[in-house]
């Protein structure tokens, strides 16, 4: 199975998803599909340019569970007013995005994040 068709089953499974990308830790995207294009109004086509901006925040992230013994980085959401961006930790340096609107189901886009997490890690 290719990322693409993995990524398209968490779109097809949630609503209101702006896009759904794979990256390495860089920002730098493996995969990236687009959703809901109305809903893309909020965030436009830069959920590559988003994770690229918020790789840095995850970074100090990491540094902040280093130094607390906290462990790996499972999950990250970053709700802001237009959209909601969540962060999932696939593989070490490698991470999957999910962009949702305002509307969406951010409980089912984790569900289907984390369930979808294997196959992905399988094609890596």
């Amino acid at each position: 199975m290719s990322f693409e068709s993995i990524l398209q089953k968490i779109i097809d499974g949630s609503r209101h998803t702006i896009g759904v990308a794979l990256m390495g830790s860089d920002g730098i995207p493996i995969v990236h599909l687009t959703g809901d294009r109305q809903a893309e109004d909020a965030l436009g086509d830069d959920l590559s340019s988003a994770g690229a901006e918020f790789s840095r925040i995850i970074g100090d992230i990491h540094k902040a569970s280093d130094s607390l013994g906290g462990g790996l980085i499972n999950e990250v959401v970053i709700s802001l007013s237009r959209f909601t961006l969540v962060f999932r930790e696939v593989a070490e340096d490698v991470v999957l995005v999910l962009a949702m609107g305002p509307e969406g189901n951010l409980g089912k886009s984790r569900y289907l994040m984390r369930r979808y997490e294997r196959e992905i890690r399988e094609e890596l």
